[in-house]
């Protein structure tokens, strides 16, 4: 982080920081760091546009809708006109207002609801980790397919081995090997994956982007799905 601040501090440039995931991280030995305290404790000028949203961490889970952005170490001319121009702007709906609210406010201890809202967050968090673990513990059981942990935020996005034949077929289709197996997936099973050709892979490397957002209830069904799935696939291409 410092590395990326000192840089943007060389180059006179804007640091854009998506702190949308900060709720998100499921590895106890890391930790999110706020963009705007490290410009602080560098002792530096950046400036720094911080965005953050309910729809992610655990209030919204890509349901909910309403999030705010920040300006840091902008010139107040700048800043009046950005706040102007966001005010004759569509206002987001009221529960997404709400929302935001309690995610900048939430409960205090002393509060009526405060032992119930803690207690629902630490049971979303919680649920949110252990899918996470068992999402990747699923593609790591795939043949030809390697997946980190996820450390944090809501995806998985594994590494995947394709044979000649999958590339050849993929190519007389005119997709990415990727992507003819993301569309395979979704063809006979429903589920829907991102192509790692979209994310500026390494050349010669497949991937794809899963989410570990299906209700816990579903997750094992999911699994299932993915597995036979990926078993017939690459048996239909060897």
């Amino acid at each position: 982080y410092q590395r990326r601040v000192r840089g943007a501090d060389r180059r006179d440039v804007v640091l854009l920081a998506d702190e949308v995931y900060q709720v998100n991280v499921y590895d106890s030995d890391k930790q999110f760091h706020s963009f705007k305290k490290v410009v602080c404790d560098l002792g530096l000028k950046v400036p720094l546009f911080s965005f953050h949203s309910v729809s992610k961490g655990v209030l919204g889970e890509c349901g909910k809708r309403g999030g705010y952005m920040e300006l840091c170490n902008f010139d107040k001319t700048l800043v009046d006109t950005v706040y102007k121009f966001a005010s004759v702007s569509l206002c987001p709906n009221v529960a997404g207002q709400l929302t935001v609210d309690l995610m900048v406010k939430p409960p205090v201890e002393g509060d009526d609801s405060f032992e119930s809202y803690t207690s629902e967050v630490n049971e979303l968090f919680g649920s949110l980790q252990k899918r996470a673990a068992l999402v990747a513990e699923m593609l790591n059981s795939l043949e030809g397919v390697t997946c980190n942990p996820p450390q944090g935020a809501m995806y998985a996005f594994p590494q995947i081995t394709l044979s000649a034949k999958v590339v050849a077929a993929a190519e007389a289709a005119g997709m990415a090997p990727d992507a003819f197996y993301a569309t395979e997936l979704l063809e006979a099973t429903g589920i829907c994956v991102v192509p790692g050709s979209g994310f500026g892979q390494r050349e010669g490397t497949y991937h794809y982007r899963t989410t570990f957002l299906p209700a816990a209830e579903k997750m094992e069904l999911v699994t299932k799905l993915m597995t036979k799935f990926h078993a017939e696939f690459m048996d239909k291409y060897r």
